[in-house]
């Protein structure tokens, strides 16, 4: 990536897991927690998800020295096809309260075979062209322990 004019991080990931155990991974608080972070700890008792259309979601990772906050709205529920939900990092100076963020947007297209294709899209516009590869490196870790998660709890 030439850094230029960035506005958002496309991926595309296959899992060896079933379209509804992938959103299943995105929904539910003990899979998510495993996931979303990579390496990182998410404390269970720190995460939060009303999965349905204006229900918000949190959680904190937490790394030595420091914690980090990410939350959002979810927009679109559907079951077991994809999410819409917006991003903030509860730590970025760059977006100023009263802004929604990043919208995140994930698309799960079976595949047959026990397989689904993760269609990931982010948007808004809110991060430097260095910030938005940094999180594509962080959601492309994160997708790399949904995959192990997705292998270890089928």
């Amino acid at each position: 990536m030439n850094g230029g004019t960035r506005q958002g991080i496309d991926l595309t990931r296959v899992f060896h897991a079933p379209q509804r155990r992938v959103f299943a991974a995105w929904t539910s608080p003990e899979d998510f927690a495993a996931w979303y972070g990579g390496e990182a700890d998410v404390p269970l008792d720190r995460v939060s998800m009303d999965v349905r259309p204006g229900g918000a979601w949190s959680l904190v990772i937490v790394m030595p020295g420091v914690e980090m906050p990410f939350h959002g709205v979810y927009r679109e529920v559907s079951e077991p096809d994809g999410l819409v939900m917006t991003l903030k990092d509860g730590s970025a100076p760059k977006d100023p309260e009263g802004t929604e963020g990043e919208t995140v947007t994930v698309t799960f297209t079976d595949l047959g075979d026990g397989t689904t294709e993760l269609a990931f899209q982010q948007r808004g516009g809110h991060l430097t062209p260095a910030q938005y590869a940094a999180a594509e490196d962080g959601w492309e870790a994160f997708f790399d322990a949904l995959a192990a998660r997705l292998a270890s709890h089928p």
